[in-house]
């Protein structure tokens, strides 16, 4: 009886918290179950969802990626700057900011798999290198429309409506946003669960050694799943940028602790036991939903923080309590 206790909790666990929470606050809040505000929700974790995924690669092959939040930080000023200082169009908007994400995996995955750092030190490492740049880029100032410089120059350029949509608009009466996050969440699913490079991911993952003796080129799988990473977090940054409409620093910081989270409920999701982007998905709700919550509940910003830890705390401990029972 107790085995299927814990099965169950561990299967559909997360989601009954999810399913909880929801009418928690849908009974105790009118406004909680409207449709703009579950369209709010959807929209503010699209951008945690983007940093998660990010996370879910890193995780899949046996690493950690903790500098995802400053790439969010880098990307979200250079995109602002590329338009506020100097008015590049739009294309170029987006290409610089991913690019620099990918750049960012680029080291991380070398600082990794070439010297042999690991995981954990290297991209701290990096985390604090880039927070530096950001914040010595921007001389320690946000980004916003013909902003006033430093030199005393006032900046030329505005946030254009075209980006702005990305980050504020609607299609079909759907955000952005969310449109952009759905197919990011199916695209790395149907690519994690039915491609060859998806599965020698989880098998790198699982066993380096035994991945490589059956011939997967585990540096390779390595370096692109931190690819991957800074990716994401670029988009990330692009999706911050045009959601606010400014160039904030420091913009990632506490995206950082909420994509940990969120991947970490994503374990027990359907009894997955491993990363997962579905899952991913899930665990970014829950956080969505108890932050709106918690928001409505007139809850002082700065207590936010302890109930993503307690989330978090719950996650694991959901998670290991059940591997450790399975290897025992």
């Amino acid at each position: 009886m107790r085995e299927r206790v814990l099965e169950f909790s561990f299967k559909y666990g997360a989601l009954i918290v999810i399913a909880a929470v929801f009418v928690f606050f849908s009974l105790s809040k009118p406004y909680f179950l409207t449709y703009n505000n579950i369209t709010d929700i959807l929209r503010s974790i699209s951008i945690v969802t983007f940093v998660a995924i990010g996370v879910t690669f890193s995780l899949i092959v046996d690493g950690f990626d903790l500098s995802v939040g400053s790439t969010v930080s880098i990307t979200t000023v250079v995109a602002a700057a590329l338009m506020v200082w100097y008015e590049q169009p739009l294309i170029v908007v987006l290409i610089v900011p991913i690019a620099i994400g990918l750049l960012i995996g680029l080291i991380n995955s070398f600082l990794i798999v070439k010297v042999k750092i690991p995981d954990l030190l290297a991209t701290l490492a990096v985390m604090y290198i880039i927070n530096g740049i950001h914040r010595t880029y921007t001389e320690g100032y946000s980004i916003y429309d013909n902003m006033n410089r430093t030199d005393g120059t006032i900046a030329p350029g505005v946030f254009s409506a075209s980006f702005k949509w990305i980050g504020q608009g609607k299609w079909l009466g759907i955000p952005v946003p969310v449109i952009l996050m759905v197919l990011a969440v199916a695209v790395v699913h149907i690519f994690l669960t039915y491609t060859r490079v998806g599965r020698q991911m989880y098998i790198t993952g699982g066993n380096q050694e035994a991945a490589r003796l059956s011939g997967i080129r585990v540096n390779r799988i390595r370096m692109l799943a931190y690819l991957l990473s800074g990716g994401f977090a670029g988009i990330g940054g692009i999706l911050f940028a045009a959601r606010v409409g400014t160039g904030q620093i420091d913009a990632g910081a506490p995206l950082l602790m909420e994509a940990v989270a969120a991947v970490f409920v994503g374990f027990s999701v359907l009894g997955a036991g491993k990363p997962n982007v579905i899952g991913t998905f899930f665990g970014a709700v829950l956080i969505g939903v108890m932050l709106n919550g918690l928001t409505m509940m007139n809850l002082q910003y700065y207590t936010h923080d302890i109930f993503k830890g307690g989330v978090l705390v719950l996650a694991l401990a959901i998670t290991f309590v059940h591997l450790n029972r399975k290897r025992a």
